[in-house]
């Protein structure tokens, strides 16, 4: 047997190991060099870095929300408060099955078909991520039961802060306004105006009034603690605590027992009244008819009261005093009446003979004024004692419109007064360059017989009849319409206010200016259209009734009220001014489809007087609306012969 021999070259199986092993090595050595190279690179050259979101971690930055400012009307009755309350609230995003959820929930805590409602409105308005509220104002029963249960609900949380509360319900609310849940499109203004750093950890802001307008101050400074965790979350310890700096908070001008008395006297009518401190511009009483509860919008409101406040036809949330266009009808004679005397148009003597109507010269077309057969013989006082339409045919028809137009906008008719809430409409002194650019049509000339006894494009708000009226009262002195006197700054600790100053004085005459109030004084005497409701006053008080058209008359008709149905019958206008040589306090009111100045309109000013003045309360006024009165205006610019 042969036995096999295996020849073996041992140097060279040396030298292949030595290569792999010096391989191996260098393999070994990279691996060294670049564990090395990144444990440099994150413990020292990125060491603060990952330092400090280790320490995010384990360090939780809780907004804290500042307490928002109260608002108070001028004799310190809150307006506007906070309240403490538990909510219970959902992340959608953090719950699998919603409906289940809700359905479960409603065995612990009472959840009513109207807080579904809201919740859902809610849902679609917002993204699924943020916190919603299901209820508010939990009892401490049921935050208890929710409390032992709370395990049985991820995304769900009951948490404890303040809630809004308006005591006065609907008396004011469109003044204050209310604060609802923050928004998308807030969310992009607060983004756009850099202050949503302030807002995290907040859910609401102002939405209307004053509490929308006055934001800035209301809000406060956001504060912030920095909390530590535990793996689990929860808070084991306060780092730093910056607290929250309070809202300011606000003192309006308004009188919110007159603001009361003003909404009571209009019973069930609809309209509004704005009442002025004309030597400072401060609104006492502002009123829209009907308003809302406030209240309603705090959490969110739900779909049925929107749907009721939304469609109904009486326009709950439309802000009348504010907003609401009308023609002013009679109530602008006096400001043509002192265009008259300025431009030398007319003297206080001169007097035409009212045959019941004016007709254009060279033309068959007559303007018939509001009393059938006429008034005889007018000068310039009784034009406005018994508001004769036929003067103020004639008169515009001489004057022209561009004078109309020039001269009664000093009394900022036809633009916005500037009031310190958001939301004013600038109404409608026309001219022809305006109907050109709005209708493409040359101006004629019947357009303006209608412009001078304030119909036609003539559109104002109530608010800029009581700003145009305090000019007047003021014997030509301007000052802006404004509701807040003082702001409390809680940061500063100090009381700041509002600073008052006439925005501009009128050229006018003093002489003009007196025949003027004269005329509007005796309005209220014996003989005038608001005699009725003068009787028996304490005081003297000066005024003009009006009439609004609110539907076109066929040429050859007569308006006859009872003939037309309640929505489309004429609205009521009174501005009045008290004591008529000291003036204190302006008025402008309107009813809509009330019918005449006088006879509706004008007693709902003597009884916001009589509260302002006297102090008489509401039951005690001496006069009430009337549907049935002699002496009146009544202002059709298309009621023709």
């Amino acid at each position: 047997m042969k036995h096999r021999v295996e020849l073996r070259n041992h140097p060279l199986d040396l030298y292949h190991f030595r290569i792999r092993l010096a391989i191996s090595a260098g393999f070994v050595f990279l691996l060294f060099t670049l564990l090395f190279a990144r444990s440099f690179y994150l413990q020292v050259s990125k060491g603060d870095h990952y330092h400090t979101l280790a320490e995010a971690n384990r360090i939780s930055i809780q907004p804290l929300v500042p307490n928002r400012g109260l608002i108070y009307d001028r004799n310190g009755e809150v307006l506007a408060q906070n309240f403490s309350a538990y909510t219970l609230e959902i992340v959608p995003s953090q719950v699998s099955d919603l409906d289940a959820t809700l359905n479960e929930l409603a065995t612990i805590v009472e959840i009513s078909p109207n807080d579904r409602q809201r919740f859902s409105k809610l849902l679609k308005e917002s993204k699924r991520f943020k916190s919603l509220p299901i209820r508010t104002r939990l009892s401490d029963e049921e935050v208890a039961r929710f409390a032992a249960n709370r395990y049985r609900f991820p995304g769900v949380e009951i948490n404890a802060g303040l809630l809004r509360e308006y005591p006065y319900g609907d008396i004011a609310s469109h003044v204050i306004g209310y604060i609802n849940r923050i928004n998308d499109k807030d969310l992009e203004s607060l983004e756009e105006s850099k202050e949503l750093d302030n807002y995290r950890g907040s859910h609401h802001i102002g939405k209307i009034g004053i509490e929308q307008s006055y934001e800035k101050h209301l809000h406060g400074i956001t504060g912030f603690e920095e909390v530590e965790t535990d793996v689990s979350g929860r808070s084991v310890r306060v780092i730093a605590h910056t607290p929250p700096i309070p809202g300011n908070d606000l003192t309006l001008s308004l009188d919110i027992n007159l603001q009361e008395v003003a909404v009571n006297a209009f019973g069930e009518r609809r309209g509004a009244l704005v009442a002025m401190d004309p030597a400072t511009g401060e609104i006492l009483a502002f009123v829209s008819k009907p308003g809302f509860d406030a209240n309603l919008f705090v959490g969110g409101i739900d779909h049925d009261n929107w749907n009721l406040l939304n469609n109904s036809i009486d326009r709950p949330l439309n802000n009348r005093a504010l907003r609401g266009l009308y023609p002013p009808g009679s109530a602008f004679k006096p400001f043509m009446a002192l265009a008259a005397l300025e431009l030398n148009l007319r003297t206080p003597e001169y007097a035409l003979s009212d045959a019941g109507f004016f007709s254009l010269p060279g033309s068959e077309r007559r303007f018939r004024d509001w009393k059938i057969g006429g008034h005889g013989m007018v000068n310039l006082h009784k034009s406005l004692v018994v508001s004769c339409d036929t003067y103020y045919y004639s008169l515009a028809n001489d004057m022209g419109i561009n004078n109309i137009h020039r001269f009664v906008g000093q009394f900022g008719l036809g633009k916005k007064t500037g009031i310190d809430i958001y939301g004013e409409v600038s109404g409608l002194l026309p001219s022809p360059e305006w109907k050109m650019r709005r209708h493409e049509q040359k101006w004629y000339t019947g357009d303006t017989i209608s412009v001078g006894i304030g119909q036609g494009y003539n559109l104002s708000t109530p608010l800029q009849l009581a700003f145009a009226t305090t000019i007047i009262a003021n014997k030509g002195q301007a000052y802006r319409p404004h509701f807040v006197r003082q702001i409390q700054n809680n940061e500063m600790g100090t009381l700041e206010e509002i600073d008052v100053h006439p925005l501009y004085t009128l050229d006018i005459k003093p002489e003009n200016m007196a025949i003027v109030r004269n005329a509007l004084e005796a309005v209220t005497h014996p003989g005038g259209t608001a005699a009725r409701a003068a009787e028996g006053a304490e005081y003297t008080f000066a005024g003009k009734t009006g009439t609004s058209q609110v539907i076109n008359i066929k040429q050859g008709e007569r308006y006859v009220e009872e003939d037309v149905q309640e929505r489309y019958r004429d609205h009521a206008l009174f501005v009045a001014y008290a004591p008529a040589d000291e003036p204190k306090i302006v008025l402008s009111i309107l009813v809509e489809n009330g019918g005449h100045g006088g006879a509706v309109a004008a007693p709902i000013a003597r009884q916001v007087m009589d509260y302002f003045l006297l102090g008489k309360p509401l039951e005690s006024s001496t006069t009430q609306p009337t549907e049935n009165f002699e002496i009146d205006d009544h202002d059709h610019s298309h009621d023709h012969l």
